[in-house]
This record gives C-alpha cells, sequence and structure tokens, in this order.
C-alpha cells in the first residue's frame, strides 16, 4: 500500500510531515516525500491518492466500555443529558407502548442536575405512570446512579425497609422518607443484578454489541482503545474477534480488582490469573482497574473541602473513598508483581491525593518501574499535587470529552459551588507540569465517542455542540491542536503501553492511518468537532471508508 499526494502529520519529532508514505504487511516501510516513496511502487501496489488531504496516526481512545457502549446503541433507549424530565418521560412513554408487557426499557442519560428533581415520590408516580407497568431503568450522565420505577423495584426485592447497601444509597423522598426510585452507587448494581439474571442480555448481544463498537470506533478514527473495566465477557468477546480476524483495532484491557456495581462476574485475582486465556495479537490484558471514589453529582466523589450543604450530608461532608491508602498500596504493589498496570479512577480532589500518596510509597519500597498508572479523569486536583504526576510517573487520563460546559457541570454546581466546580480539568496546568496527558471518550458516559468534538473542546474550552453558547469553561486550561493530536496518538499508545507499536507514522510501526476531510491543524477551532474520518486503515487494511476518496 501507498498513500501519496498529501499532508501526512507524522507526530515524530523528527519528521513532524511528509507527502507519502509506504506499507508492506502492515507495517510502515517508508515515510517522506513522493522520491523517497516510488521505488516501493510495484504491480501490486495499492496507491491511494490523498488529493492533498491531511492523513495522521489512529487515534488512540484510552478510556471506553466496549460493550455498554454497543449495547447502549443497539438496545437501550437513548436521550440527551439537556432533555427535562416532562420530555423523559415521554420518551420512557413511548418506548412503553413498543416493549411487551414483562420486558425491561433500558435507557440513558438523565443529567445529574436532575437528581433532587428526581428524588420525590412525585416523580417516581410519574415515572410509573408513564412506564405502563414495564420495569424501567435510567442511567445518569455518570452511569454510577439510576433512576428506576416501582415495577423494577419490585423485581429487585426492594422495599421502604431495605437497608441501604455497602458503599451506595437508596434516594429517598426528603418529607416522608420513601422511595423515590434513585438508585447512588452500588444501589444501582441491585437493579444491573436483576437485569442480568432475568436473561434480559445474551451472549448474541453481547457478541454484537462489541463487534458494533469496534465499528464505530474505526469509523470515527480510532485504531486502539483500552476497555477501562474489562470483564470475562468483554475479553472473551475481543479475543473471539481476533481469532476470527474481525478485530479492527488494538485492544488492552483494565480488568477491575473488585467487581464493580454495574457490571459482575469473577475479578481480582481470579480474573487476573485468566489474562493470558484472552491474550491474542491484538488483544492485551495488561491493565487493573480501581474504583477509589464515585461522582460529584451524587456527592459520592471524595474531596478535601465539603460539598454544599444539604439535608442529608449535611454542612460537612467531603465524600468518601472505597479504599484506604494501605489497600491502595498493597493492590497497586501487588499488580505490579503481576507485571499489571493501574487505573484509579479518582473524580474528587482527595481521591487524586490518596492516589498519588499510595504510588508515592509503592515507589518508596519497590523502586523505578517501566510500568504506567493512570489516573482515571484528572479532572479535580489540587495545584499542590499536579506537579507530583510528572515526579511519580503517574499518566492522567483525561475523560470523558466534557472539558466544556454541559449539564454534567451543572449538576457538580449544585453539589459544589459555581466556583470549585468550574475549576474543573486543569490541562494546560497538568501539561505545564511535564504530566503524561493521554485523551479518552468513557464511552457510554459520552453517547457519541467521535473524538472530534473532545479535541475540539481542549482546544477551545466552549461546547462544540452548540449548547451553552458564549461561555467557556476556565479558558486558561486551553491546548493547542498539535498538543491535543500528541495527547489522543501517541501520548495515549505510551500509556496504553503501545508506544513502540502506534501512536506515530514512523518506519517499523503498525500501519494505522486515518484520512480527514479538513485539515484540523489549520482549520477553525470551531469546527474541528466537525471533522469526519474519510478512510481508516488498521495495518494497511481499510476498515472503514471506501478506496477512492471523492
Amino acid at each position: 500500500l501507498v498513500l501519496t499526494n498529501g499532508r501526512i502529520y507524522t507526530v515524530d519529532p523528527a519528521r513532524r510531515s511528509a507527502e507519502a508514505l509506504a506499507v508492506r504487511n502492515g507495517r510502515i516501510i517508508a515515510v517522506g516525500s513522493e522520491a523517497d516513496v516510488r521505488p516501493h511502487i510495484g504491480p501490486e501496489t495499492q496507491v491511494v491518492d490523498l488529493g492533498g488531504r491531511l492523513a495522521m496516526p489512529g487515534i488512540v481512545d484510552i478510556h471506553t466500555h466496549m460493550m455498554m457502549g454497543g449495547q447502549a446503541d443497539l438496545f437501550e433507549l437513548r436521550f440527551g443529558n439537556t432533555l427535562r424530565r416532562e420530555a423523559i418521560l415521554d420518551q420512557v412513554r413511548a418506548a412503553a407502548e413498543a416493549t411487551p408487557e414483562g420486558k425491561w426499557i433500558i435507557g440513558a442519560q438523565w443529567g445529574s442536575d436532575l437528581l433532587a428533581l428526581f428524588n420525590s415520590e412525585e416523580s417516581l408516580a410519574l415515572l410509573d405512570a408513564a412506564s405502563l407497568g414495564r420495569p424501567v431503568m435510567l442511567r445518569d450522565d455518570t452511569y454510577h446512579n439510576r433512576w428506576v420505577n416501582t415495577a423494577a423495584m419490585r423485581l429487585a426485592g426492594i422495599t421502604d425497609d431495605t437497608p441501604d447497601p455497602d458503599q451506595g444509597s437508596f434516594g429517598r423522598d426528603p418529607s416522608s422518607g420513601r422511595l423515590t426510585g434513585i438508585m447512588i452507587e452500588a444501589a444501582a448494581g441491585l437493579i444491573e443484578r436483576t437485569i442480568v439474571a432475568s436473561g434480559h442480555y445474551t451472549e448474541d448481544m453481547d457478541r454484537a454489541a462489541v463487534a458494533h463498537s469496534i465499528a464505530t470506533l474505526n469509523q470515527h478514527g480510532v485504531t486502539a482503545f483500552l476497555d477501562a473495566a474489562a470483564m470475562q465477557p468483554v475479553l472473551a468477546a475481543l479475543k473471539g474477534l481476533d481469532d476470527r480476524g474481525l478485530l479492527t483495532a488494538w485492544a488492552s484491557g483494565a480488568m477491575p480488582v473488585t467487581e464493580p456495581s454495574f457490571l459482575f462476574g469473577v475479578a481480582g485475582e481470579e480474573l487476573f490469573a485468566l489474562r493470558d486465556t484472552f491474550r491474542s495479537r491484538h488483544v492485551r490484558p495488561d491493565f487493573t482497574k480501581i474504583f477509589l471514589d464515585g461522582v460529584p453529582g451524587a456527592r459520592t466523589a471524595a474531596f478535601h473541602e465539603p460539598y454544599t450543604p444539604d439535608a442529608v450530608f449535611g454542612c460537612c461532608f467531603r465524600g468518601t473513598t472505597l479504599a484506604t491508602v494501605p489497600e491502595l498500596v498493597r493492590w497497586i504493589g501487588r499488580c505490579e508483581e503481576l507485571g499489571l498496570s493501574v487505573k484509579i479512577h479518582c473524580a474528587g480532589d482527595a481521591a487524586v491525593t490518596m492516589a498519588l500518596d499510595a504510588l508515592d510509597v509503592v515507589r518508596s519500597f519497590n523502586g523505578p518501574t517501566r510500568l504506567t498508572h493512570h489516573i482515571a479523569h484528572a479532572s479535580y486536583i489540587r495545584d499542590a499535587d499536579i506537579p507530583r504526576f510528572r515526579e511519580l510517573g503517574m499518566g492522567a487520563d483525561l475523560s470523558p470529552f466534557i472539558w466544556f460546559p454541559t449539564a454534567f457541570l451543572e449538576g457538580h454546581k449544585q453539589t459544589m459551588g459555581v466556583e470549585r466546580a468550574t475549576r474543573f480539568w486543569p490541562n494546560r496546568a497538568l501539561l505545564d507540569a511535564g504530566a503524561l496527558m493521554a485523551g479518552g471518550s468513557d464511552w457510554p458516559v459520552i453517547p457519541n465517542p467521535n473524538p472530534w468534538t473532545g479535541i475540539e473542546g481542549l482546544v477551545t474550552r466552549q461546547n462544540p455542540h452548540g449548547d451553552f453558547p458564549g461561555e467557556s469553561l476556565w479558558p486558561e486550561q486551553a491546548l493547542d491542536i498539535a498538543t491535543v493530536l500528541e495527547i489522543f496518538t501517541i501520548n495515549s499508545a505510551r500509556m496504553m503501553g503501545l508506544g513502540d507499536v502506534v501512536g506515530s507514522l514512523e518506519i517499523g510501526k503498525s500501519a494505522d492511518i486515518i484520512v480527514l476531510d479538513q485539515d484540523v491543524l489549520t482549520c477553525p477551532a470551531g469546527a474541528i468537532g466537525k471533522t469526519r474520518v474519510l478512510q481508516t486503515w488498521f495495518e494497511g487494511r481499510l476498515v472503514h471508508g471506501t478506496e477512492a476518496l471523492a
């Protein structure tokens, strides 16, 4: 394969741009001028004329949930988090009318800013009426919490007398104390377990969901990803696709150290022991996942300063972590013994501090490591902790794509106050401190894993979808487009442990190349999100688009 007559942005510091490149057996064998590549053209060569278009390395998504993303697209009710209560109820009623009796209605995503409104007997009665007797579960825009109807709670065996589960709680009407259908953190898992036990999801659905997810990522130019909560069915589906030659992206999996509330099956040491059974040419289960706290909108993230006062938690509540520093030290140390990198979910700044403290202890015992551990989200960080990312070699997994005003952020303002909530995503400060930063979607928390809207948001700090016009989120933290492209390619590849294989267009690396309909390096910043991927090549094979560029 030869790509010619284009602007090839290599993300290689030794040669940032080229006119052409050549590929043999899935690897790049030449990058440079037309003259450099011409000797590699023979009678069997496929020559693609780029027509002056921009080609670049495939995108690497460092944080996604493949099975959940595919299930959401194929089998669930989808609505945006800007929808208000009545519009959501209209969607539920329409779905109920098309759903057989006894079958579940599953949907997403209601905005975190609606939590207080939904936490009432009045809202539950409205949801019950709209559902026409079908059990309903609606996920919020963090995917940590749920709103369900009375039929769903009845199937799960949840009554007004049921005590809150560990690491979770049931929403109760502030006036009556009765259940409202709000399920916080681990309480959401009780509903999810009930759905799984009902046989709602089948193995065929699982396989179809993952295959759909791969095709969706390829469509947006993603050629490598890390599944951020890879349970056994996800790993099995990925390896099955690879064994049949159908996996068109490099895949890493982060295996949970404990069973998450939203996924089920073996976890921790039992799952780690199985990892090599899922290893294949393109599947690398070399990461683990630790959930250290929850989310700010539900007051389950851990912060140094208290949340705004409310009737449930009072005036001085700071959230809690799901592990102690000694427990975290033991997990990180054990994972390093097994050669596994650790991804730690930290939504609040106190959780970030704890993760860095624990890694500091591990480094004092274990010395240097070649493993790259990540803090997932890295969104609220104390100023004093920002330089520690580089000092400790901790990567910053920037996800999801919400570096701009959103309804998600409106929920944070309610629980944290405007000033603290808007000191969200200190990306320029992390860059200036020398932190390794990578880009992730957290799909389906973000309903569409299209990286180009996220890339635009990192550059502009404004909403690329047209919501919240004229507003910027902490604009001093904006980044330039060249830096952002590195974050989404070579930086993410390094954090994923694939920096020697993908992430830049260099001789010897995998021929994972995307061709764009516009030059994102020179187009107006506000147009980056409209970018379309015309072609996606994975190991020199066209996996999205057509061979002839219009």
